[in-house]
């Protein structure tokens, strides 16, 4: 049976001038019945729109914080590293791969990247904006063991998926959505009130999550659900049976 081809964006490490990728992003995606590839950090429309013809899905992985300059603002002192290259090449592939039709899912930074896309804003440091404390969410090792809950929304895809009303998740994070972008509802919101998931009506699959289910997948049902959901649209992509 042919497997989906899923792209995943780079981790970028500016020290090391290189390009890497967890174990565990391509680990869930290969248990949930995918074939993950990462992708080069190219800025060019036409190498893009190839790579995305290439793919069946995108995963936009974690990272480092997406430049505020992006949503219209100053970086303040508390914004962590920024890699500007990689913000411009993530829009540009999120908004070919949104074109084109494809499943898309977000992880972390990647519903920070697909909320700035659609013209949301996010709160660069929880800490020092929103006065609150921000330990919850940045989590030390082990990093598969759950550190806070959710409140999943009624009548959501996320709802509809899990069969819960919360769950327990990972997460490391010091930024999240701030404003809501036009075009993505929420699924979950964190005990504080932050968006925690977020889909787009309209779409075959287009969700992000705050927290990192790649790394809870061999413990989390919710976890593996989350993979498959996303895997089993690819498969609708590219003409598998499902």
């Amino acid at each position: 049976m042919k497997k989906p081809v899923i792209g995943l964006v780079p981790l970028v490490d500016v020290e090391r001038d290189s390009y890497w990728m967890m174990p565990p992003y391509f680990d869930a995606l290969e248990q949930a019945g995918a074939l993950p590839l990462m992708l080069p950090l190219t800025g060019d429309p036409d190498d893009l729109a190839q790579l995305t013809a290439l793919c069946d899905g995108v995963l936009f992985t974690g990272g480092p914080d997406v430049a505020p300059a992006f949503y219209g603002e100053e970086k303040l002192p508390a914004c962590g590293l920024v890699v500007p290259r990689r913000d411009e090449m993530e829009l540009r592939l999120f908004r070919t791969a949104l074109e084109a039709g494809k499943p898309i899912f977000g992880i972390c930074r990647g519903i920070q990247l697909i909320n700035v896309a659609l013209g949301g804003s996010l709160w660069q440091d929880l800490a020092s904006q929103k006065q609150m404390d921000a330990a919850a969410h940045e989590q030390k090792p082990p990093y598969d063991r759950p550190c806070h809950r959710v409140s999943i929304v009624p009548g959501s895809p996320l709802a509809a998926l899990l069969g819960k009303e919360e769950t327990e998740v990972t997460s490391r994070h010091h930024q999240a959505v701030k404003a809501l972008a036009p075009g993505l509802e929420a699924m979950a919101y964190s005990e504080e009130g932050l968006v925690e998931a977020v889909w787009m009506p309209g779409r075959p699959f287009v969700w992000a999550v705050q927290w990192h289910p790649e790394n809870s997948y061999q413990v989390s049902e919710d976890s593996r659900r989350l993979f498959a959901a996303f895997v089993d649209s690819c498969k609708k992509e590219n003409g598998t049976t499902v």
